[in-house]
C-alpha cells in the first residue's frame, strides 16, 4: 500500500515536470565574446575580432537552432555564436537572437549593443610633471590610453626615432642625465590590432639651478634692503627655471628653520633684531639646490614726512589754489599711502598731495603720515594754513593834497602787509600792485609804493598767482592840488559853552578872489554838517558838540582845494544850566535893601537875567513864582529890592541868544526877619534857641490863615518842609539834623518871622536857655544854662561874643535893660562843658524927631558935606593917610547889612553861621567911640573918620562906603578921590563877598 501511494506521487511530480516545460520556454542570452580579451564588453575597436554568442539558461542538452537579428534586420548564421573578422563601424548596432527546437520557438533575447570605435590614441606624461628636469634627479615616463582602461595592453617606446625595449606602460628612469633628454612616444597593441603613435612629450634635463633670495613689499626701496622699525617685510627664495616644482626650503640664519620650509618668510612688526642677512636653498624629492646669494636686511627706526604749502604764502585767501604736499625724506621710489589730517583730506586718501581751491572752511592745521602696507609713518608736524575772506586792498596816502612844487605818496596793501614793508610783504607774499587813476589803468608794480604830483581819484588792487588771484578794488583816495587860499571857522554867537536847546551858527569863510567855491567840512561829532559855507544848528545837543574844520573846492576844478583850516571847539552841555542865586543880607534889620546875585556858569557870555519872587503854594506843595517889577530882561547880574522887612524867598534865572534860550530856575533862597508881625509869626514851645537831642519842640503857625507849612533852610543848605504837621503846628523830635533856620508859610503867600533851632549834639553838655525872637530895648532879659535832667542854679561861666562876663553863683545872667550892645552872641559853661552859642538880637525901638530939630539938623548935614568936600580935597592934595583902620573885626547878626554896637572903644569880630553854631549872621565892621557908632562896609588904607552929631551923611571914598545910622555928621579927610556923596537912594557894595546892601 505504501509502496504503491509513492510510486503515485513520484508519477504525479514527473508529470508536473514535463507539463512546466512545455508551457515556459527557456531564457535567451546574448553576448560579446571578443577574441581572448574584453569578455563582455560591447567596446569594440575597428580591426578586432568579435564574437556575438546566444546562450539558453536551461536548455543545455537540446538541439536548438538559432536565429539573429541586428536591429530589426535578420542575420544568416543559425549557429549559437556570430563571428566578425576585422570589424567596421557598420558592424555596430543591436544584436539579439532566439532559439528553436523542433517547432518551438523562444522569446527574442535582451538586445545587446555592439560600438565600434576608432583605436585609441594614447598618451605620454611624465611624473613628476615638472618641465624641468634636473640631471641625477628620477623620472617616470608613463604611456596612457583613455577609454582603454581593463584591457590587456602591450606597449610600444620610442625616443626620437629609435625603438626602445619596454613594453610596459612605464619607463623609469633612475639618476636622469642629460642623454636621457628627448621626445617620447609610445602606442598600444590589443589582440591584432594597434594605436597611434602619441603625441611626442619632451623630457629636458638641465643643470641644478640657482637660487635667489629677495625681500618681497610694494616699495622698490626695499631692494636696498632698509625697512622702517614696526614694518612689516617678506623674505622670499625664488628658483628660476623651477616654476611648478614641489619645493621644500632651507633658510639661513637658522632661526628661520624654526617657523617655515615655505618659500617665504614673513616679519610682522619687524624689529632691530630681525636685521641680517639672508640666503636659502630648494629641495624636491631628494635632490638640494646649491645655497643661494645672501641678502641683507637692515631695520632703521621710522620715517617723519613733512608738509609744505604751495605756494608757501602764510596767509591764503578765499578763492585762491593751493597744494598742501607730504614729503617723506629718504622715502623716494617707496610706494606710500598717505593719510591726512584733517581727515576731509582723505577724499584721495593716497595722494601725497592735495589741491584745493579754498574757502574759509579749509582753514586749520593739516599733517600727514605714510603707510606701507601695515607700516605707518610718524605723524608730521602740523602746518597752519589760514584762509580768509576776499581781501580787500587798503590805500593810505600820507596826505591828501599835493603841496605846491611837491608830491604825495600813495601805498598800497594786502593785510597783513604793513606800509612800513610793504615792498617786502609784496615780494614775500607775492602781490603785485596794480594802479588806477580816475577810473583808468594808472601803473602795474611789485612795489605797494608811488609817488604823484596830480590831483584825481585814485584806487588800487593787488594780484598774485597763475592765473592772477585779484583782490577787490581799494577804496578811493582823492588827492588834490592846494591853493593859497586860506579858511577861518568862526562861531556865532561866539560863546565858550552851547546848551542843549540853543541856537549857533558854524561858518566857513574863505579870503581872497572871487573864486566860487563848494566846501567841505570835517568833525568828530556825530553830527555831521552839510557841504555849505554855513551850518545853522537850530536846536543843539552833544551830539553837535566836537573840533569842526573846513575847506574849500574850486567849481572850476574838482580837484583844486585850500588847505584845512583851523579846527574851532564846539562845546554842546546837555545839562541845561541852572544859576545861583545868592541873597545879602540873609538876615533883615529893619529898613535894610536886599541884594540879589543870579550866577551862571559863563557870566560873561551874553545873560540877561530874570527876578521872581517865590509864592508859598501848599497844594503842589511847592512855590509859585511872581516877576519881580523891572525884573525881565536885566542886563545886570544883580537885583536890589528896597524897604524889604518880612521873610521872603526869591528865584531867578537867565536867558540868552535868538530865539531866547532860558536856563532852569534857581534854587530859592531867602531872606529872614526876625521880627515878629501880625499877620503871621512862629512860637517855639519850649521858647528858647537850643535844645536836647529827643526833645519835643512845638512850632506853631500864627496869624489870619487857615492853611500853613513850616520850613526849615538847614546847616547843609537843604531845604525842606515839616514831616509832622498836625493843623498849624509842627511837632519835632529833636535830633542834630533838626538844627537850622524855621519859618511858616501861609497858604495865601505870607511869610512869618524866622528863628534859629540848635539841637545840642553833646548829650552830657549843657545848652543856653535864651529867647527865641528878639528883645525889645530896655526890656528886661534872663539867660540861663540847664542840663538835660535839671536846671543849673550855680557856678556857671557865661561868655558874650567869646569873653567872659559872669561867673555867677545863682547860674544865671540877668539884663534889666537891654541896649544894643548887649546884642551878639551868647554861651554858657559848667563843669568845663561848654553850650553852643546862640545869637540874642535887641530890636531897637524908633526916636521922633520935632520939625525944628530936623531942619537944624539938615543944615548941619550940607554944612558937613561942604566940609567934608574940602577935607577929602585936603586929603587928596597932601597926599598922606588921613585915617589908619587899627580897628577892623566882622560881626554877624540876622541881618547882613545891619551893624551892632558892643561897648564903647571895642571892636567884635561875629562869625557866620558854621556846622554846630546857632544862628546864621552876615558879617560887618563895627566901630563905636565916643561920639557913636560907625558901620564901615569896606575900609580904605590911610582914612580918618571924625564924628559929630548931625544929620545922617553917607560918605564915600575909593569905592568903599560909611555911614552913621543916628544921625551922625561924618568928616573923612586926607584922600583927595574922596567924595562926598548925598542921596536917598544909596547903593552900598562890599567888594569882597560881592553882597549889596540898601539903605533909605
Amino acid at each position: 500500500m505504501g509502496h504503491s501511494l509513492l510510486c503515485m506521487m513520484g508519477f504525479f511530480l514527473l508529470s508536473t515536470v514535463i507539463c512546466g516545460n512545455d508551457e515556459a520556454p527557456p531564457k535567451l542570452t546574448v553576448f560579446l565574446q571578443p577574441s581572448k580579451t574584453q569578455l563582455n564588453s560591447s567596446v569594440i575597436y575597428r580591426g578586432e575580432t568579435v564574437t556575438v554568442r546566444c546562450e539558453i539558461q536551461g536548455g543545455e542538452g537540446a538541439q536548438w537552432t538559432y536565429e539573429w537579428r541586428r536591429g530589426q534586420k535578420n542575420i544568416r548564421s543559425a549557429s549559437t555564436e556570430y563571428t566578425i573578422n576585422r570589424v567596421t563601424e557598420s558592424n555596430a548596432g543591436a544584436y539579439s537572437c532566439r532559439g528553436r527546437r523542433g517547432s518551438s520557438w523562444t522569446e527574442w533575447s535582451e538586445v545587446i549593443t555592439l560600438t565600434v570605435l576608432s583605436p585609441p590614441k594614447p598618451t605620454v606624461t611624465l611624473q613628476p610633471s615638472w618641465t624641468q628636469i634636473y640631471s641625477g634627479e628620477t623620472v617616470t615616463v608613463r604611456c596612457e590610453i583613455q577609454g582603454g582602461e581593463g584591457a590587456q595592453w602591450t606597449y610600444e617606446w620610442r625616443r626620437g626615432q629609435v625603438n626602445i625595449r619596454p613594453t610596459s606602460s612605464e619607463y623609469r628612469i633612475n639618476r636622469v642625465t642629460e642623454s636621457d633628454g628627448g621626445g617620447y612616444r609610445c602606442r598600444g597593441t590589443r589582440s591584432s590590432s594597434w594605436t597611434e603613435w602619441s603625441v611626442s612629450t619632451a623630457l629636458t634635463v638641465s643643470s641644478p639651478p640657482k637660487l635667489t633670495v629677495f625681500l618681497q613689499h610694494n616699495w622698490t626701496q626695499i631692494n636696498r634692503g632698509e625697512i622702517n622699525r614696526g614694518e612689516t617685510v617678506t623674505v622670499r627664495c625664488e628658483i628660476h627655471g623651477g616654476e611648478g616644482a614641489q619645493w621644500t626650503y632651507e633658510w639661513r640664519p637658522d632661526k628661520l628653520n624654526t617657523r617655515s620650509t615655505s618659500r617665504e618668510y614673513t616679519i610682522i612688526n619687524s624689529a632691530e633684531s630681525d636685521a641680517g642677512r639672508y640666503s636659502c636653498r630648494g629641495r624636491r624629492s631628494s635632490f638640494w639646490t646649491e645655497w643661494s646669494d645672501i641678502i641683507t636686511l637692515n631695520v632703521k627706526l621710522p620715517i617723519k614726512p613733512t608738509v609744505t604749502l604751495q605756494p608757501s604764502w602764510t596767509q591764503i585767501y578765499s578763492g585762491e589754489t593751493v597744494t598742501v604736499r607730504c614729503e617723506i625724506q629718504e622715502g623716494e621710489g617707496a610706494q606710500w599711502t598717505y593719510e591726512w589730517r584733517p581727515a576731509k583730506l582723505n577724499t584721495p586718501p593716497t595722494s601725497n598731495q592735495y589741491r584745493i581751491t579754498v574757502t574759509e572752511s579749509e582753514s586749520g592745521g593739516y599733517s600727514c603720515r605714510g603707510r606701507r602696507d601695515y607700516f605707518f609713518s610718524e605723524w608730521s608736524d602740523t602746518i597752519t594754513l589760514t584762509v580768509s575772506y576776499k581781501p580787500k586792498a587798503e590805500l593810505r596816502a600820507d596826505r591828501t593834497a599835493v603841496p605846491v612844487g611837491g608830491s604825495v605818496t600813495l601805498t598800497c596793501s594786502v593785510n597783513p602787509s604793513s606800509s612800513s614793508s610793504s615792498s617786502l610783504s609784496s615780494s614775500s607774499s607775492g602781490w603785485k600792485y596794480y594802479w588806477y587813476r580816475d577810473g583808468k589803468s594808472y601803473k602795474a608794480l611789485t612795489n605797494g609804493q608811488i609817488s604823484v604830483s596830480e590831483g584825481g581819484l585814485y584806487s588800487c588792487r593787488g594780484g598774485r598767482g597763475e592765473p592772477v588771484y585779484y583782490t577787490e578794488d581799494s577804496e578811493s583816495v582823492r588827492i588834490d592840488t592846494t591853493v593859497s587860499n586860506r579858511p577861518v571857522v568862526t562861531l556865532y554867537p561866539n560863546w565858550s559853552e552851547i546848551y542843549r536847546g540853543e541856537t549857533i551858527t558854524v561858518r566857513c569863510e574863505i579870503h581872497g578872489g572871487d573864486t566860487e567855491w563848494d566846501y567841505e567840512w570835517e568833525t568828530n561829532s556825530t553830527i555831521k554838517p552839510p557841504n555849505q559855507n554855513e551850518y545853522r544848528i537850530r536846536s543843539a545837543s552833544s551830539s553837535n558838540s566836537g573840533n569842526y574844520r573846513c575847506k574849500g573846492r574850486m567849481k572850476s576844478s574838482q580837484y583844486k582845494t585850500t588847505e584845512w583850516s583851523d579846527s574851532v571847539t564846539l562845546t554842546v552841555s546837555d545839562n541845561k544850566p541852572r544859576p545861583v542865586l545868592t541873597v545879602s543880607p540873609s538876615w533883615l534889620s529893619p529898613g535894610a535893601s536886599v541884594t540879589l546875585n543870579c550866577e551862571v556858569e559863563h557870566p560873561s557870555a551874553g545873560w540877561s537875567f530874570y527876578w521872581y519872587k517865590a509864592v508859598p503854594d501848599l497844594s503842589e506843595k511847592s512855590s509859585s513864582y511872581e516877576l519881580l517889577p523891572d525884573g525881565s530882561g536885566t542886563a545886570q547880574d544883580s537885583y536890589i529890592i528896597h524897604g524889604q522887612t518880612h521873610t521872603a524867598g526869591y528865584v531867578c534865572r537867565a536867558g540868552r541868544g535868538d530865539p531866547e534860550y532860558h536856563t532852569d530856575h534857581s534854587q530859592p533862597e531867602f531872606v529872614w526877619s526876625a521880627d515878629v508881625h501880625s499877620a503871621a509869626s512862629l512860637t517855639v514851645s519850649p521858647d528858647r534857641v537850643q535844645h536836647f537831642t529827643s526833645d519835643s519842640v512845638s512850632l506853631t503857625c500864627e496869624g489870619n490863615f487857615t492853611e500853613w507849612r513850616v520850613r526849615k533852610f538847614s546847616e547843609d543848605g537843604r531845604l525842606s518842609d515839616c514831616r509832622r504837621m498836625t493843623g498849624s503846628t509842627c511837632n519835632i523830635n529833636t535830633s542834630e539834623s533838626d538844627t537850622g533856620v524855621y519859618w511858616c508859610e501861609s497858604g495865601s503867600g505870607e511869610f512869618s518871622s524866622a528863628v534859629n533851632i540848635t539841637v545840642q549834639n553833646d548829650g552830657n553838655g549843657p545848652i543856653l536857655v535864651s529867647p527865641v525872637h528878639p528883645v525889645t530895648e530896655g526890656a528886661s532879659v534872663s539867660l540861663s544854662c540847664s542840663l538835660r535832667t535839671q536846671k543849673i542854679l550855680s557856678n556857671v561861666f557865661f561868655y558874650h561874643n567869646d569873653k567872659l562876663i559872669q561867673n555867677d553863683p545863682r547860674g544865671e545872667l540877668k539884663i534889666s535893660a537891654v541896649s544894643k550892645s548887649d546884642e551878639g552872641f551868647y554861651k554858657c559853661q559848667y563843669s568845663g562843658r561848654e553850650s553852643a552859642q546862640s545869637w540874642m538880637s535887641v530890636k531897637v525901638t524908633g526916636r521922633s524927631s520935632s520939625p525944628v530939630w530936623l531942619m537944624v539938623g539938615l543944615v548941619c548935614g550940607v554944612s558937613l558935606i561942604i566940609i567934608l568936600l574940602l577935607l577929602l580935597y585936603r586929603c587928596r592934595q597932601s597926599k598922606y593917610s588921613c585915617f589908619t583902620r587899627s580897628i577892623q573885626s566882622e560881626s554877624h547878626s540876622p541881618g547882613s547889612s545891619t551893624n551892632h554896637g558892643v561897648n564903647q572903644d571895642e571892636t567884635h569880630v561875629y562869625d557866620s553861621l558854621q556846622h554846630g553854631t546857632a544862628d546864621v549872621y552876615e558879617s560887618v565892621t563895627q566901630v563905636t567911640n565916643r561920639n557913636g557908632t560907625v558901620y564901615v562896609l569896606e575900609s580904605t588904607e590911610q582914612l580918618e573918620m571924625k564924628l559929630i552929631f548931625g544929620l545922617m551923611k553917607l560918605i564915600s571914598c575909593d569905592g568903599f562906603f560909611f555911614y552913621n545910622p543916628v544921625n551922625t555928621n561924618m568928616n573923612i579927610s586926607g584922600s583927595d578921590e574922596c567924595d562926598d556923596v548925598t542921596s536917598s537912594l544909596i547903593e552900598f557894595h562890599d567888594l569882597r563877598t560881592k553882597s549889596e546892601y540898601w539903605y533909605n
